[in-house]
């Protein structure tokens, strides 16, 4: 049981220590031109990785019927099959693939070969959604050409979801959002994998399901609404830092429950750059990578990409930046709302 082993233990000789099972209790827009970069909530100083280490939460025992999240240290088109089989899920209907698309001139983007296959087993149409900050996937025009560009119209289909403007969807229980506006397409679509790479965030900490399914796949007025927590479709707003991560989980709750359960998350945990796929000029990592992770549930499997990273011996740049946005906080709020849970079960497919 992984309770046995401390964060900064866990993840040395990942594929041979059997993981079993972990529980944590511990992101959000792009760091672009036109964006705004909140200050951050804590100074991103440079501690040593120990000290980070030491003022983690620390893993207890799951609850009874916590939900399984599956990891496989293997990040390789066969590996990400591993990772999204292991969930037993059939797709059926027609499926978007919702990824990023990367913006030209960074590298931090899934690239075409790794996500390939996974596309064609659930044949699925390749997803995104416009960007608020403009930059080359600004428009619907300039956007396909990247995608065109970094190769993934070669792998599918490519659907910019806005490019018929927005559709709403009601947001249960929020304390910002009434509505998220989403790409109109998203209608044509009978289950949603999302297929996020994990890595940090300029605005939310970091970026993984809650992010992809939220800010991902909102239009260009839902991604404003979300920034600006709610107060507008036009402008990014200067809402508390902990406001904007919680309208990103009322985002990504409110397009699981358009879905009614129809669907599925993969985390990609390589190129852990402190800087999102969205920034052209991203930071270069400067920890391993760490593997694939797979989950019916979208707030636990952020939280066990989370427990890595605290759990990963060259770690403290990806922690300072989670921890001086409070990026834990979108999974708190996201929990508390009833989008999933923190507590899971992990699962070592390597074991």
């Amino acid at each position: 049981m992984l309770d046995e082993l401390d964060r900064r233990t866990f993840l040395m000789g990942s594929a041979g220590l059997g993981l079993s099972a972990m529980a944590g209790g511990a992101l959000a827009g792009c760091a672009a031109e036109d964006e705004p970069v909140p200050a951050p909530v804590a100074q991103e100083s440079q501690e040593a990785t120990s000290e980070l280490a030491e003022e983690a939460p620390q893993p207890t025992q799951p609850a009874e019927g916590a939900p399984q999240v599956y990891f496989t240290a293997d990040i390789s088109a066969a590996g990400l099959l591993r990772a999204f089989e292991a969930l037993g899920v059939e797709p059926q209907g027609n499926v978007a693939v919702k990824l990023s698309t990367g913006e030209p001139g960074g590298r931090n983007f899934l690239q075409p070969d790794l996500i390939a296959d996974l596309v064609h087993r659930v044949n699925g149409t390749i997803v995104e959604c416009n960007t608020a900050y403009g930059g080359r996937r600004g428009t619907t025009e300039s956007h396909r050409q990247a995608a065109v560009e970094h190769g993934f119209t070669a792998v599918a289909e490519v659907d910019i979801m806005d490019a018929d403007g927005s559709m709403s969807l009601p947001v249960a229980g929020g304390a910002h959002l009434t509505e998220d506006l989403v790409g109109a397409h998203l209608a044509d679509y009978d289950h949603v994998v999302s297929l996020a790479h994990f890595k940090g965030h300029a605005m939310g900490g970091f970026g993984g399901a809650l992010k992809n399914c939220s800010i991902g796949i909102a239009s260009r007025e839902g991604k404003l609404l979300i920034h600006s927590a709610g107060a507008s479709t036009t402008s990014w707003g200067s809402p508390a830092q902990d406001d904007f991560l919680e309208s990103m989980a009322e985002a990504a709750k409110a397009v699981a429950d358009h879905m009614a359960g129809s669907m599925s998350y993969v985390n990609v945990m390589n190129r852990l750059s402190v800087d999102c796929d969205c920034d052209s000029s991203p930071v270069e990592p400067d920890m391993a990578d760490i593997g694939v992770l797979a989950s019916t549930d979208p707030v636990a499997l952020d939280r066990a990409c989370v427990d890595l990273v605290y759990a990963a011996p060259d770690g403290a740049s990806l922690v300072r930046r989670m921890e001086s946005r409070n990026g834990a906080h979108v999974l708190e709020h996201a929990e508390a709302i009833g989008l999933g849970s923190q507590s899971y079960e992990l699962v070592d497919l390597d074991a």
